[in-house]
């Protein structure tokens, strides 16, 4: 009897642990350049910069504080991966400054990077 109600444990726990895993979703930011015609840019550099605020308890957290650079492809577009920074079990966001240019030409903004989701900004060169 004792050796049947741990084979139900047993397999009730087995459950629970293969219900609860999920796979990582990727944490991406997308920033769009456009110009003062309202045509996307291809070749403009793009920085994200992050300001570490301290206290998360995060050992990646000042991570976000190195700028991470790329060059927008030839639909204007720039993408940047943090799957480094966010976890899984982890809540919450990432403020970044956006700078933009091309040649002599300077846009900024700003992006809130969320968690697990692809989020998306323009900024005008």
């Amino acid at each position: 009897m004792l050796s049947r109600s741990m084979l139900i444990l047993g397999i009730g726990a087995a459950i629970i642990t293969i219900g609860s895993c999920r796979k990582k979703e990727d944490t991406i930011a997308k920033i769009y350049v456009m110009d003062q015609n309202n045509s996307r840019v291809a070749g403009a550099t793009v920085e994200l910069i992050g300001e570490d605020t301290g206290g998360s308890g995060n050992p990646n957290h000042g991570a976000i504080r190195d700028p991470k650079v790329a060059t927008t492809n030839e639909q204007g577009e720039a993408t940047f991966n943090y799957n480094d920074i966010y976890q899984l079990g982890q809540c919450g966001v990432a403020v970044f400054k956006i700078k933009a240019s091309l040649g002599g030409a300077v846009g900024n903004g700003i992006i809130k990077v969320e968690q697990e989701e692809t989020t998306e900004e323009t900024v005008f060169i």
